[in-house]
């Protein structure tokens, strides 16, 4: 069996109708899991869904909408998973929100507000509700996905920063508690990766010359680049893994790079 085979797993990927999450639910499904596609509308989830199912087999993935802002709606993403597929084994909370682009003296209570409670307190919501059945079954993975954001400052997406960088303190302190069950907590750290939601940051070409210029790789990311890493921690691969943050950035970080 290969260290990457996810065959028998079940994993929920928030977020997976576009982007990062998208090209997570595909690999994870190319290497014999059960995916999950979740975000807030279900159209675009069941259109995932069904290329995929058309790939690899009617029933390896299903459409769940969720809302990360609303416990309950997660709550119903965990049952109705839990419906189609029995369980839940590994976790991507890929799901995210940057309402704000400026100084932090100008953000307002509610977008500030809004970016904490999606990018953080969803997060635990989330893993609250999941983690209980793998500590039952002694083992399973959580993968959050969070920004070098978190590593550096930055004047202009700096709450976003704040969040991703409470997300890999939150993953530390979850690796701590769960460990001893078997339940693996990690981050995944991506630099600027070329999604709709980073868009603000590479789609005007003089924004992202700046942005790659410290680069080591000097180009964008794509968000298939991120989906291998997220195999790795859900994997046997990464069975010894835990409480750590993997920064898949080109060498921007390396290189003293900036995010914006």
């Amino acid at each position: 069996m290969s260290l990457f085979d996810m065959t028998g797993q079940v994993a929920v990927i928030t977020g997976s109708s576009r982007g990062i999450g998208k090209a997570i639910a595909w690999e994870m499904a190319e290497q014999g899991a059960k995916v999950v596609i979740s975000s807030r509308k279900l159209d675009v989830c069941q259109e995932v869904a069904a290329d995929i199912n058309g790939k690899y087999g009617e029933g390896t993935a299903i459409a769940i909408a969720a809302n990360i802002s609303s416990k309950e709606s997660l709550q119903n993403l965990v049952d109705e998973t839990r419906k189609s597929f029995g369980r839940i084994t590994a976790l991507v909370c890929n799901a995210a929100s940057n309402p704000y682009y400026g100084p932090m003296a100008d953000i307002s209570d509610d977008a500030f507000h809004k970016i904490l409670t999606n990018n953080i307190v969803a997060n635990n919501w989330l893993i609250s509700m999941v983690a209980p059945e793998m500590v039952e079954r002694g083992e399973g993975s959580i993968t959050i996905i969070s920004s070098i954001g978190g590593l550096k400052g930055s004047s202009v997406i700096g709450a976003y920063c704040i969040s991703k960088a409470a997300d890999m303190q939150l993953a530390r302190n979850l690796a701590d508690e769960y460990g001893p069950k078997g339940v693996r907590v990690n981050c995944i750290a991506p630099g600027l990766i070329k999604t709709d939601f980073a868009k603000a940051l590479w789609d005007d070409p003089a924004t992202l010359k700046r942005s790659t210029a410290t680069a080591s790789l000097k180009r964008i990311g794509e968000p298939h680049e991120i989906a291998g890493a997220a195999v790795f921690l859900a994997s046997p691969a990464g069975a010894f893994m835990t409480g750590q943050t993997m920064v898949i950035d080109g060498g921007v970080t390396s290189s003293g790079g900036g995010v914006g």
